[in-house]
């Protein structure tokens, strides 16, 4: 059994759409009690666990942060320790915001991390928290995931398609849509190789070419059909409580290397995005 925490959110319900997997949603789980979410892998004992759950309000996170810390990083060191006892793999997805954002330069694994913001802390102490347990675990990191389901900015973008023709989007923010049926397909397909007895560690997945969030309103509005005018301003005519990284950029080498999986089209995930949502 293929256990996966998060019922409602992105990559949950693509997991849901393309694998046979049991999902617990907040009903079930209380990510906010790091224990209890222990309890649930000690007592169902799956053969693999995800963790597809997390605090992702990025701005709410800055005056959150301590509840942030106990979702992104004391429940997930909580379910890699039972997956530990129990000698079964986990996967845990992260973020590009553990890094600090800057230079033009995609990010690897190995490259120093210093997040920006709380959300991006409360990430970076999830991961040393899986990583301490000594699980057999991937830590997978994605960046700007879109989908049919949840808050994303596709969906964003549509609605404000709706009543305006014109937007003015930050453009010097540089990164790789990434769809979350492809997060799923690529959880998926590592679940299986560790269970296969694969090492697992830290990888980068997110979507190809690299583009900027001017550049993705355009291909949002050109795929859907939309007449409306996009304007690319800097981060700093769009002020956020928290800092955006202005460099998301993810080398997904590693990945490819171990595992053959490479990065996907963007480009095709929006599509399908699209035609999910009848635009």
């Amino acid at each position: 059994m293929i256990l996966v925490f998060g019922k409602t959110g992105q990559v949950a319900t693509e997991l849901q759409r393309q694998g046979t997997v049991t999902a617990l949603g907040r009903d079930q789980a209380d990510l906010s009690d790091p224990q209890a979410c222990a309890a649930i892998i000690a007592g169902l004992k799956p053969s693999v666990v995800i963790n597809a759950a997390a605090y992702t309000a990025v701005d709410k996170a800055e005056e959150e942060e301590a509840l942030a810390q106990i979702i992104n990083a004391a429940s997930p060191g909580a379910m890699a320790g039972a997956c530990t006892h129990l000698d079964i793999p986990f996967l845990h997805v992260s973020t590009d915001y553990v890094f600090d954002g800057t230079g033009t330069q995609a990010w690897q694994e190995t490259d120093p991390v210093s997040p920006q913001n709380a959300y991006g802390r409360t990430k970076l102490a999830g991961e040393q928290a899986v990583r301490s347990t000594g699980a057999r675990h991937i830590i997978l990191r994605t960046a700007w995931v879109f989908s049919a389901h949840g808050a994303n900015f596709v969906k964003t973008m549509l609605r404000l398609s709706e009543t305006r023709d014109a937007l003015r989007v930050v453009e010097d923010q540089i990164g790789g849509p990434t769809s979350a049926a492809d997060i799923a397909a690529t959880l998926l397909a590592l679940a299986d190789h560790m269970q296969d007895g694969a090492k697992g560690g830290t990888y980068h997945y997110a979507g190809t070419p690299h583009t900027n969030w001017a550049g993705f309103a355009r291909a949002i509005f050109d795929e859907a059909g939309c007449d409306v005018t996009v304007t690319g301003i800097p981060s700093s005519d769009y002020p956020t409580p928290a800092t955006r990284p202005l460099n998301s950029r993810l080398d997904c080498a590693k990945l490819a290397a171990d595992f053959g999986i490479k990065p996907t089209d963007w480009k095709a995930g929006l599509a399908a995005v699209l035609k999910d949502l009848g635009a």
